[in-house]
């Protein structure tokens, strides 16, 4: 055979192996401009299974890109205008009356008007299908063009936080089985593109009312965890967003940010008996084990939360006793305990019964072996890290913990009945009163573990009939009033163990001004300051 043909067949396929690897392996590189960005940030509420629609769930505590909120929080945890151009609230909080802007389309060109905000929160509340609990809106109605009319049912402080996050849909256009495919907004950026599994395309929108973002394109790659860091050390992107564990590797030409965050992982711990009783979707409810508040205590007690920070954190977590970020201001200091002390927890097991009679290392009380199962969602890294190390930790104890990493839809199976590793953060403290209220027990994914205590139910009903900033103190003490609570002090109803950090790769040639950026909530919001992002330098001059 000739050897030219031979050479050319030779060539021929290693184009094609080459092809093959970008196209099942992911892009080698993305040709950008200066005024493009492409970011990895699986974090900023990941690939949608529905799409980008708001009342289906998109981005519920981040900033939505696509769509535009009536309010935004800021650095400080306070509130601007958005949409928004003043609001009241009635003395009974009961009535929230918010103005809006007479000068906003959305990118279809239609003007947004009232009955847009109507439409949407009218909607979102049938659906049910977001994650914000708008079950104590009575009505909502518009007054006039550029006035909305919020009457709730009972007394909420906190509804102010739900103005923050739900993005406003076009009434006249919306359907809410092809919205999400193609959204029509008024944010800061248009949809362009959803190529699913690998990314979202979105374009600077001309017409935005607000400070315009320098870029005029916004590529989404839907890479996490390692399929992120590789897109960051391939030169794909501009930022990733990367579990904790690559935060010390070094990428050249990127530098590493790790941004605060209000973003907590604890464990529920079910504290009602294992009778047979079971939800309404037939999920089993309770745990022999942990229904003994003694070894709730003991866990909460025993586990070292250094550790766990400086192990399964990488050396970038905060110890958590309550669940409530140490930045927010109704964090309670007085949760704190001087954790790690397994003399006391193994001293609290014996007092109360369990002993390991049959030298298996494993202590029994009635016939019932101290065994427990821990679940994790198995695409998070740090969730299946601080699972190992607290069933590694626990054997000090004499209780055996077994990890196991699944999907979320088998965690909803067993999320009753064994502990699971679960994040929360949120700067609106009602999500205190999802976790823990006692008439929410067993609704969804709320109060998992069935705490039921009358005096937390009772501080966050008195929390919820007060003025905003001095409801902080209610909300404290449903951790830990001095009598009782949640926290370890109190029915140690869970374990939690830390304060996460957000890690990010930063391409050097752009600023992402840290000094703006929000804390970053539960799920992320990287793009909460988009608008003050700019190149310090041209791609090309890397």
């Amino acid at each position: 055979m000739d050897k030219k043909y031979i050479i050319g067949i030779l060539i021929a396929i290693v184009i094609i192996i080459a092809g093959s690897a970008v196209f099942f392996g992911g892009q080698t590189h993305v040709e950008r401009a200066d005024d493009e960005l492409v970011v990895a940030a699986y974090s900023h509420g990941g690939e949608p299974k529905t799409g980008f629609d708001p009342i289906l769930g998109w981005n519920y505590l981040a900033e939505p890109l696509i769509q535009s909120t009536l309010l935004k929080t800021t650095k400080d945890l306070d509130y601007r205008n958005d949409l928004a151009t003043g609001y009241t609230i009635s003395d009974d909080l009961k009535k929230y009356t918010v103005n809006i802007r007479d000068d906003v389309n959305f990118t279809d060109g239609t003007p947004l008007t009232a009955e847009d905000v109507v439409f949407t929160y009218k909607t979102y509340k049938e659906t049910g299908a977001g994650s914000h609990d708008l079950g104590n809106m009575k009505e909502v109605k518009a007054i006039n063009d550029t006035a909305v009319e919020f009457t709730l049912n009972d007394s909420d402080s906190t509804f102010i936080n739900k103005l923050t996050c739900i993005g406003i849909v076009p009434s006249d256009s919306y359907n809410n089985e092809t919205y999400g495919s193609n959204p029509v907004g008024s944010g800061p950026f248009k949809f362009v593109q959803w190529d699913k599994g690998q990314q979202l395309i979105l374009e600077k929108n001309p017409d935005y009312y607000g400070k315009q973002p320098e870029f005029n394109k916004l590529t989404i790659l839907f890479a996490q965890n390692d399929a992120a860091f590789n897109a960051a050390k391939n030169g794909e992107c501009d930022i990733a967003a990367v579990p904790l564990s690559y935060a010390k590797e070094n990428i050249s030409g990127m530098k590493m940010f790790l941004l605060d965050t209000i973003d907590v992982r604890g464990m529920s711990l079910p504290v009602l008996n294992d009778t047979g009783e079971k939800t309404e979707d037939g999920n089993p409810i309770g745990n022999n084990v942990t229904s003994d508040i003694a070894v709730r205590k003991a866990l909460n007690y025993g586990i070292n939360r250094t550790l766990l920070c400086e192990g399964a954190l990488n050396g970038f977590g905060v110890p958590n006793y309550d669940g409530v970020a140490h930045q927010l201001p109704w964090a309670n200091k007085e949760t704190v305990i001087e954790d790690g002390d397994i003399e006391l927890a193994n001293k609290t097991l014996d007092d109360a019964g369990w002993k390991d009679s049959d030298g298996d290392g494993i202590r029994e009380k009635n016939g019932t072996k101290a065994s427990l199962g821990i679940y994790y969602s198995s695409d998070a890294s740090e969730r299946q890290a601080i699972a190992v190390s607290v069933s590694e930790q626990a054997k000090e104890m004499g209780i055996e913990i077994n990890a196991t990493g699944c999907s979320w839809d088998e965690i909803d199976k067993v999320k009753n009945s064994q502990l699971v590793v679960w994040g929360f953060g949120s700067s609106d403290p009602s999500t205190m009163k999802g976790e823990y209220y006692g008439p929410f027990a067993g609704q969804g994914y709320n109060n998992p573990g069935f705490t039921n205590i009358s005096a937390v139910d009772e501080h966050i009903d008195n929390a919820m009939k007060m003025p905003y900033n001095d409801s902080f103190s209610e909300w404290s003490k449903v951790s830990w009033d001095g009598n009782t609570g949640i926290g370890p002090k109190g029915e140690a109803t869970w374990l939690w163990a830390g304060e996460i950090k957000y890690g990010y790769f930063v391409d050097d040639s752009l600023d992402i001004s840290e000094d703006t950026a929000l804390l970053q909530p539960h799920g992320g919001d990287i793009f909460s300051n988009i608008y003050d992002w700019h190149r310090v330098s041209s791609i090309e001059d890397k």
